[in-house]
């Protein structure tokens, strides 16, 4: 549903303070869009985790997040925003999957040992807060401003997109800790991060050669249920093919 009506406010700042649920998990309302990268990780860890949310679209592309309304549940006016009856809203992606992960920490999505655990961070940072923050609307807004066509936006994207997973590569590709997904062989919050910036590439019809390691792990990560279920594609809001 989308935003325009504005009934939303009132949902997510009087009414969930006061709702009571009969379920085991709190009720989650997730602000969402079709296609963001960001969106979809906190997608897939709701599926990994066997969570539910009942999502409202934001229209990225219509600027909704910029709504004055929708900055009170936001203030940098970006999704995904998580919110809990009773509590302020959660934002940033990181924090709303490493919170699934301390409410439901079956299955695991991090390493049981410090090292491993710092690892699998550090590759995620690498994708979502290195790469991603680069392609966004409000860079690309930016930009646009300052005198770029579309044809330097898509330049700029690529460079990031190929600059992002081709460091990613190197690691994986070099380090022993690498199995059938980024850490092992069980996916973890790098493999879900991974995977938010190979849809992207999809989105946008961006190829990054040279990333065997990488493509290996999106393939078997892609015929997992949880992602195959958070396909942007596959989202409200979604152009139709």
């Amino acid at each position: 549903m989308s935003l325009a009506n504005g009934w939303w406010y009132g949902l997510a700042l009087d009414l969930l303070p006061k709702a009571t649920f009969m379920i085991d998990q709190p009720r989650f309302e997730l602000f969402a869009f079709w296609r963001t990268s960001a969106t979809f990780r906190v997608r897939v860890a709701l599926n990994l985790k066997g969570l539910t949310a009942h999502e409202h679209f934001v229209n990225v592309d219509a600027g909704e997040q910029r709504d004055p309304a929708f900055l009170k549940i936001n203030p940098l006016g970006g999704v995904p925003a998580l919110v809990l009856p009773g509590h302020p809203p959660l934002t940033q992606s990181i924090a709303i999957r490493e919170y699934f992960e301390e409410i439901a920490p079956t299955p695991p999505l991090l390493p049981g040992d410090p090292l491993g655990r710092a690892r699998v961070r550090s590759i995620a940072a690498m994708l979502a807060t290195d790469t991603h923050p680069l392609v966004t609307p409000r860079v690309k807004r930016y930009l646009t401003g300052a005198g770029f066509d579309d044809a330097a936006w898509r330049a700029w994207q690529i460079h990031w997109f190929s600059t992002g997973l081709q460091a990613v590569e190197l690691r994986l590709a070099t380090e022993a800790d690498t199995g059938a997904f980024c850490h092992g062989d069980a996916i973890t919050l790098a493999d879900i991060c991974l995977v938010s910036i190979t849809a992207m590439l999809k989105v946008f019809k961006i190829t990054v050669a040279g990333i065997p390691v990488i493509d290996g792990i999106v393939s078997r990560c892609e015929r997992e249920p949880a992602f195959a279920k958070a396909d942007p594609f596959k989202q409200v809001g979604a152009p139709q093919t």
